[in-house]
């Protein structure tokens, strides 16, 4: 019982909503696999875990998880905020989006929640460039000025509704530093 209420102490004090397994395991200092699923799965019966997804937990219910930090964890790889979900934001596309859409190294759909989400995969050598791209929240999200530039990298030809409150200047500088 001592070595379980460490556990829960090292959830509660990490502050974490979000473990992958092996962040448990590391968290834990738990080296033995079986010894680790049979925790996760009494935690999870007794309402201390959540499953979101294989290998994806929560100290939270997934509802009260935000969508963005959701999304994010279920990718398991960098990513950011951007495109639709930056511009319907920002006014600049008017449409209603039914999914909240990141961009990473991979092209993904996805549902968690009844929530939807898109990824679309960016070539390596223009993801990782931070131009434009701010953290709020431990969170990484586009600018309106980068997601519109990641946007036309998708689509060339895509339509904005609000052209006029883009800064093209700075969607030109981006697109220049980034090199798309």
């Amino acid at each position: 019982m001592i070595k379980k209420d460490k556990k829960i102490a090292s959830l509660l004090r990490d502050g974490r909503e979000l473990y992958h397994t092996q962040d448990l395991g590391v968290l834990w200092g738990t080296s033995k696999e079986n010894t680790l699923y049979t925790t996760i799965k009494r935690y999870i019966a007794g309402g201390l875990l959540f499953r979101v997804h294989k290998g994806l937990y929560s100290t939270k219910k997934i509802n009260q998880v935000d969508e963005i930090k959701l999304g994010l964890s279920s990718l398991h790889r960098y990513g950011y905020l951007s495109t639709e979900s930056v511009l319907v934001k920002d006014g600049i596309i008017f449409q209603d989006i039914k999914y909240i859409t990141f961009v990473s190294s991979i092209s993904k759909r996805f549902k968690i929640n009844n929530t939807y989400f898109l990824v679309r995969k960016m070539n390596s050598k223009y993801l990782h460039n931070n131009a434009g791209i701010y953290i709020k929240k431990n969170q990484r999200i586009a600018s309106k000025e980068r997601a519109v530039a990641d946007m036309l990298y998708f689509n060339p030809k895509y339509h904005f509704d609000g052209k006029n409150i883009i800064d093209w200047e700075k969607v030109k500088e981006i697109k220049k530093e980034i090199g798309y």
